[in-house]
């Protein structure tokens, strides 16, 4: 049955905006609502001490040193977002063909783990799990001679930097590579070593999409990727049944939860996951999102707080149970005001 199945009576026994009329009787029949409980704060982690370097591109958010990486953790577990999601930004003498330096015990995502959950052990920490950050060409996996990106030789790489992020404390691995049949490798790994607690956010429709610049910059791949792409891995932004495959294979393989990446321009794949699935969805408002709404309030064409709060409400409305959002800072101040 349709909403319209249903009977209603016409105007003017039926005015539609009686009950827009005042706040009270607008917030008794507000469908979405959002808090701190559906934000998870990306953030940048980068060696040293005492260290931290703005994003050019992306203004309000800054690279961290570990130790202040953990007073900001202490902050926004305060303001009652509980989770953050951790992006090493990996210096280019630690860049590999191989990326060995993905599953290094001592590397610095591995070691950032280690001290926020010594800190704050109830608050939760996602790792990412790809390797553009550790390969000298920028890409997600391990290419051969043509720059093609290997699938089932970036799997095996992929569980190794998965189960060392378990063994740091991670409480969630988020595979973000897009390689086949990844999730199944990492969750069977994973119960092997008897990480069986252990989640596994999949990006399960992340698609090869031009609003990923401003992160590219912040983790330091950019440059490795000299003008390269990702399409033959990345989904096309052009599908859409495509994306509900990819979601029911990540689901098979053992995904606890999925993620749609980018945000606001891909809410239909959103809602129809959700649709479909039922399952645990997340959707990540990426750095290009990010830096035009942080662009255009700076310039004064929009209000920031406005904006900001009315996007994160639309991947709600569109079925969004988590927004991985560089605002969850400021939109759990907002909140809580």
């Amino acid at each position: 049955m349709s909403l319209y199945d249903t009977a209603r009576a016409a105007y003017p026994l039926t005015r539609m905006r009686r009950m827009r009329r005042d706040a009270f009787s607008r917030r008794l029949m507000r469908e979405s609502h959002l808090t701190p409980d559906d934000l998870i704060w990306p953030v940048f982690v980068l060696e040293g001490s005492g260290q931290r370097e703005p994003v050019v591109s992306m203004p309000g958010v800054t690279r961290l040193s570990i130790d202040l990486l953990v007073a900001q953790a202490r902050e926004i577990a305060a303001l009652g977002v509980p989770a953050m999601a951790l992006f090493p930004v990996t210096p280019p003498s630690a860049k590999s063909e191989d990326a060995a330096e993905a599953f290094n015990p001592d590397g610095l995502a591995q070691r950032a783990v280690r001290a926020l959950k010594d800190a704050l052990p109830d608050l939760g920490v996602i790792t990412d799990v790809a390797l553009d950050p550790f390969t000298t060409h920028g890409q997600d996996g391990l290419i051969d001679e043509t720059g093609y990106v290997l699938n089932d030789a970036t799997v095996d790489v992929l569980v190794r930097q998965a189960v060392s992020h378990a063994q740091a404390g991670a409480d969630i691995v988020a595979p973000s590579d897009m390689m086949d049949g990844r999730i199944g490798a990492v969750r069977t790994a994973l119960e092997a070593e008897g990480h069986i607690h252990t989640r596994i956010l999949a990006y399960s429709a992340k698609y090869a999409s031009s609003f990923y610049g401003p992160f590219r910059d912040a983790v330091g791949s950019a440059t490795n990727l000299k003008g390269g792409n990702k399409y033959s891995y990345q989904m096309d932004p052009a599908n859409s049944n495509e994306a509900l495959h990819e979601v029911g294979l990540d689901l098979a393989e053992g995904a606890d939860m999925v993620m749609i990446k980018p945000g606001m321009p891909y809410l239909d794949i959103v809602r129809r996951v959700k649709d479909q699935f039922g399952v645990p969805t997340f959707v990540y408002q990426v750095s290009g999102e990010y830096a035009m709404l942080k662009a255009a309030s700076q310039n004064g064409w929009l209000d920031e707080r406005a904006v900001v709060l009315e996007s994160l409400l639309g991947f709600k409305r569109a079925g969004a149970d988590g927004v991985l959002t560089y605002y969850a800072r400021d939109v759990a101040r907002w909140l809580g005001e």
